[in-house]
């Protein structure tokens, strides 16, 4: 199932290179979460959470945003059923949000 939503992006990471003899290419984007209270205690607050998404070129597309974060991003998400009761989301597009332009005055 896709699910699209409305989010704060606090940051985005390229990696690229090879580790082990393994390669690896990905982009990060760092998403705010609300922080779960559980059995031992309470919370307040967000935090971010990491969704891979595109690889290591992707972070060119929003290096221009750079001094402009958090940002209100536009968030596409795969919903996919779990263990334990739970979901798991896959990032499959992520865009900003259009800014509406500003009103002109009447004259």
């Amino acid at each position: 199932m896709r699910m699209q939503s409305e989010s704060t992006l606090f940051g985005v990471k390229a990696s690229e290179g090879t580790f082990n003899d393994r390669a690896f290419d990905s982009c990060t984007f760092h998403l705010d979460a609300d922080i779960a209270s559980n059995g031992s205690g309470e919370a307040i607050g967000i935090s971010t959470r990491p969704f891979k998404f595109g690889k290591a070129d992707e972070f060119q597309k929003w290096k221009h945003l750079a001094k402009s974060l958090p940002v209100r991003v536009i968030c596409t998400f795969d919903v996919v059923a779990a263990s334990d009761n739970k979901t798991q989301l896959t990032l499959v597009d992520i865009k900003p949000v259009e800014r509406a332009a500003p009103a002109r005055a009447a004259g």
